[in-house]
């Protein structure tokens, strides 16, 4: 249910759970963090994207409800990818909600499909979010609007959550996997090393 594509230092990690608008399961989670880590070196740059319409709908429920939803494995997924040296962008291809908040806002660049909402329901579900994924969405889009999705249920469009701040480009789903890549050209011709100083000194 994930795939890790490898054109030379340009690796794209697609989550392929299309029929379940790619819920999060633990093995995949699993899967994830394995990826990741074998990525922390060898690529230069890591798109981070879905199959189908949604790019993930968070966890799985029947999982969420047997101890998924407070698992360590989010925060271990998100942290892995914001400690990547190179350069990494979420090539969000449609809806992203729940825990999947976690990995797209650890990557330093969001794209989003025009048609892509975001929303993170932890306050109708009952659960926490993770501490990291409240401390970057704070970061990002500032505490009342990061208030506004986890307390009050908001449900931004595409364009919204581009005014926000939470995505750094909006275009139709076609384009969204191409864009990221071209973003990611730079990054790829330059060597790791000055790669990496640039983004440690952001």
């Amino acid at each position: 249910m994930i795939t890790c594509e490898k054109d030379g230092p340009l690796w794209t990690v697609t989550l392929d759970r299309p029929d379940k608008a790619n819920a999060l399961t633990a093995a995949m989670l699993d899967q994830l963090v394995a990826c990741i880590d074998e990525a922390h070196g060898t690529a230069r740059a890591v798109l981070i994207t879905g199959r189908g319409r949604t790019f993930s709908a968070g966890a799985d429920l029947d999982e969420a409800k047997q101890g998924l939803a407070t698992s360590p494995l989010w925060e271990t997924l998100s942290d892995r990818i914001a400690a990547l040296p190179c350069l990494t962008v979420a090539a969000l291809n449609g809806t992203l909600a729940g825990g999947a908040f976690g990995m797209a806002m650890a990557c330093d660049i969001r794209l989003a499909a025009r048609h892509a909402t975001f929303f993170y329901p932890v306050m109708q579900r009952g659960y926490l979010p993770q501490a990291a994924d409240a401390a970057r969405l704070k970061e990002l889009i500032g505490p009342a609007r990061a208030k506004l999705l986890l307390m009050g249920g908001a449900r931004l469009s595409a364009d919204e959550a581009f005014s926000f701040g939470l995505v750094e480009g909006v275009c139709h789903t076609e384009e969204v996997l191409p864009r990221a890549a071209a973003l990611a050209e730079d990054a790829l011709s330059a060597s790791p090393d000055h790669a990496a100083a640039i983004k440690a000194l952001i």
